[in-house]
């Protein structure tokens, strides 16, 4: 029964896409005008068409060296986010450091106090490995249109990319391990000397301590040249501009992971060491500040993700929740990746709620919005993976379902 109705949706969607196809105006084909034009000469380093307007938002503040910039989620093909256009979380600006003179220093617990120099980690084995970031306060700006009209700005401190470097858990091998040694205290060389402590079962895991990105090597923005790239955990953890790491017996409790990056629970409590980023979806399109032309097919897109694993499944709402159908969810479908989802929609010209919710390869299943408020109360600021909802106006228009 499940293959009848997904050949019977897939027949209905392409039937659909066929008579909008069909509906438009063939154009007719430009015609030449005068002697064809030698294009532009050959460039050392590839830039993308002058018509392509992609862009980070940035934060409204002039103190542009601390806060945090916005991946264009809604403009973004596949699962890859180019590197030009991974979000931002700045706590003191980007440092310009010279990778000749660089140095990473594993210390404390261990039996060989080691330094590296940048030419030593690259002569290592390398890995590569396709994962998200995301800041912790990714859509912690709430629900209404005032402070998130956009996908961009819920949800834009997230972004996937292809990561290359040092596993880890090969450069604690090599410094010798204390056996009483818990955890590794991770700092960074910017000014604010950015401090994170890391469970050392995590640390001997999956961890990389990355020089590239995408192909080439870390942007500044990204911590060059070199920083921690942690699957699945919250961006804070992922320590850029890498310089020390301390091997010791208990969580440090820094400025940064005591008085940020904990969630306030009801009872006065407060969430500490939370880093799994759990399963999390949104709809790109149709989202805040698009318009839908005319009633007709289209086709509902957008991304999910999960620091437990893979994505299994993502189902999409245009009715606010009250029915839910499976979307088709795109290859390649990684572990701790940014995963796309698609659904074939036919707009019939009424106002819709169109939402999604993801579910893990955990059984982990995206709750709403007021499920997380009943557990952890109305004031947590980190941490919120709750459903997001966009209206679709009869004009077409798109916004938040306060606006």
């Amino acid at each position: 029964m499940a293959g009848r109705s997904s050949r019977r949706r897939f027949l209905e969607a392409t039937a659909a896409l066929t008579g909008a196809l069909t509906s438009c105006k063939r154009a007719a084909a430009p015609e030449e005008e005068g002697p064809r034009r030698i294009g532009k000469p050959l460039r050392a380093y590839g830039e993308r068409s002058e018509f392509e307007k992609s862009l980070r938002a940035l934060p409204t503040t002039k103190i542009l060296e601390v806060g945090q910039s916005y991946t264009p989620l809604a403009e973004i093909y596949g699962i890859i986010t180019p590197s030009a256009l991974h979000y931002e979380r700045l706590h003191s600006g980007v440092p310009t450091i010279d990778p000749d003179a660089h140095r990473l220093l594993i210390h404390g617990m261990v039996e060989r106090p080691l330094i590296f120099t940048m030419d030593d980690l690259r002569r290592l084995p390398s890995v590569s490995r396709i994962c998200f970031i995301e800041c912790a306060g990714n859509s912690h700006l709430g629900y209404g249109a005032k402070d998130a009209p956009t996908v961009q700005l819920s949800h834009g401190l997230v972004s996937c990319s292809e990561w290359t470097g040092v596993s880890l858990s090969l450069l604690l091998s090599e410094a010798g391990v204390d056996p009483g040694a818990k955890w590794i205290l991770a700092e960074g060389a910017d000014a604010a000397k950015m401090q994170r402590s890391i469970p050392l079962e995590k640390a001997m895991d999956d961890i990389i301590v990355a020089y590239g990105q995408n192909g080439e090597a870390l942007r500044p923005e990204q911590g060059y040249p070199l920083r921690l790239v942690i699957p699945g955990w919250e961006g804070n953890a992922n320590v850029k501009w890498l310089r020390r790491l301390k091997v010791v017996d208990q969580p440090y409790r820094t400025r940064d992971e005591a008085s940020k990056y904990t969630d306030s629970m009801p009872d006065g409590t407060a969430r500490e060491f939370t880093f799994v980023m759990e399963a999390k979806s949104v709809v790109t399109f149709p989202s805040g500040g698009q318009k839908l032309a005319a009633p007709g097919f289209y086709e509902i897109s957008g991304l999910a993700w999960s620091g437990r694993g893979r994505i299994d499944r993502v189902e999409v709402s245009t009715d606010g929740g009250t029915t839910w159908q499976a979307a088709g969810l795109s290859e390649p479908r990684l572990p701790m990746a940014l995963t796309r989802f698609l659904l074939p929609w036919r707009w019939d010209g009424r106002e819709a709620i169109v939402q999604s919710r993801a579910t893990d390869e955990t059984g982990y299943v995206q709750p709403s919005h007021e499920a997380l408020v009943a557990v952890r109360g109305a004031n947590y600021e980190y941490h919120n993976n709750g459903i997001r909802p966009w209206k679709v106006r009869a004009d077409g228009s798109v916004t938040d379902v306060a606006g």
